[in-house]
């Protein structure tokens, strides 16, 4: 087993430990400027966004990566792992870095993470971006679709014998997952050996592995209820979804219907020839994108 130093990466950015919400979150950052907050997906950990973190910062803007309850360096606690509690840690975070709002960008559960603060927290959230995550009001387009993404979701559901699977042979089978959802060509060797030694870290198997339980269990008890209900809330932020051509694990399609909830500015962007992780497969591109579109974020906000 390994402590949490695999989270450690060094680069062109701060490693902190700030709390929230009862909690102690790792957060690497870097630049001056508006707070963009990026949530990363599973099964990876803040180093996801390495490429937007060095690109939103020579922009003019200040990028928080942060390592989600149950990954990489963050507290692991036994429970909190259903998405009203990890908006609330993200809404958290943003007062702990001492701002009053950030423009949130999610990967996958991130961004799912990031959909459900615009109706918990709308205070919090300045703008969102998502890549690879259908709005949970209209997630049931994905699971009609039985791709990869569902049947990991189902196999989830198994006490115990998920965790084991996905930690043997040092945690062989998180890269053949990553493989399987991308598009040709990626992960690179670094990648696949970092996802791999951050998924080692004690705790992180099962803690990843609690999101996808609440998701599915969740729709048959109140809690779950009351969630949906309160998901059907209009987005009224300005809303950029960037998408994977070739994502199986969600497909396009099940994204976009995204739009029917987003009252605010919304913009549409398919990645070509990326899988489920547009962020790393295509990184100077979703990158360019990210801050074209925060540039008429604040174009649109100072011109009110």
């Amino acid at each position: 087993m390994l402590d949490d130093s695999a989270a450690y990466v060094d680069g062109p950015w701060t490693h902190r430990v700030l709390s929230a919400a009862g909690t102690r979150f790792h957060v690497a950052e870097a630049g001056e400027g508006p707070l963009v907050l990026l949530l990363h997906g599973f099964p990876q950990f803040w180093w996801a966004w390495r490429s937007q973190i060095i690109a939103l910062a020579a922009a003019g803007y200040r990028a928080a990566a942060v390592d989600l309850r149950g990954y990489g360096a963050s507290d692991k606690p036994p429970r909190g792992y259903d998405l009203v509690t990890l908006a609330q840690d993200a809404a958290g975070l943003v007062r702990s870095l001492g701002e009053g709002e950030a423009v949130v960008v999610g990967h996958g559960l991130g961004g799912v993470v990031g959909w459900t603060m615009t109706a918990y927290h709308p205070r919090s959230v300045r703008a969102l971006a998502t890549m690879a995550a259908p709005h949970p009001a209209r997630a049931a387009r994905m699971v009609a679709s039985g791709g990869p993404g569902v049947r990991h979701l189902l196999r989830a559901q198994v006490p115990i014998l998920p965790e084991h699977r996905l930690l043997a042979d040092g945690c062989v089978r998180v890269g053949d997952l990553i493989r399987q959802w991308s598009g040709p060509g990626w992960p690179d060797a670094e990648a696949e050996e970092r996802y791999r030694r951050a998924f080692a870290i004690p705790k992180v198997s099962h803690c990843s592995l609690e999101y996808h339980r609440w998701i599915f269990r969740s729709r048959w008890r109140p809690d779950g209820a009351r969630y949906a209900a309160r998901m059907r809330t209009p987005v009224r932020v300005p809303v950029l979804q960037l998408h994977g051509a070739l994502d199986q694990a969600c497909p396009p399609e099940a994204a976009r219907v995204a739009r029917r909830l987003v009252v605010g500015p919304y913009r549409w962007r398919q990645v070509a020839g990326a899988g489920h992780f547009p962020h790393e497969e295509r990184p100077e591109e979703v990158s360019g994108a990210l801050v074209e579109w925060l540039a008429d974020v604040d174009g649109t906000r100072s011109g009110h």
